[in-house]
């Protein structure tokens, strides 16, 4: 063989199978992209649950604050029956009454 035939030869050669090399990345990086894409739906599930926790645990206390609320207008509402049997209502605690009258229409 010549030797412009040989460097013909060699470099077919290496066209070949840097074409090989390519094919096989791109089918590694193609294999390696649905893990990818499952790792995150499983960090996005984990983030969900966790945010699902949050609101449970934020409903929890929420009715647990309505309860105090609840508990508390019973007692001013005891007191304030009590205040007015004894007749020793104050004109503070008449002021405050008088405050209080609408919040519990709302509430």
């Amino acid at each position: 063989m010549s030797r412009p035939m040989l460097l013909v030869f060699l470099l077919i050669v290496l066209i070949i199978t840097s074409q090989f090399e390519w094919k096989q990345q791109l089918v590694i990086d193609l294999d390696a992209t649905p893990s990818i894409s499952q790792k995150q739906q499983r960090v996005s599930k984990r983030e969900e649950a966790v945010k699902e926790k949050i609101i449970l645990s934020q409903e929890k206390n929420i009715q647990r604050l309505n309860e105090l609320v609840r508990s508390l207008r019973e007692q001013l509402q005891r007191c304030r029956g009590n205040n007015e049997a004894n007749g020793t209502a104050h004109p503070l605690t008449e002021h405050v009454i008088g405050l209080e009258r609408p919040q519990l229409l709302e509430g």
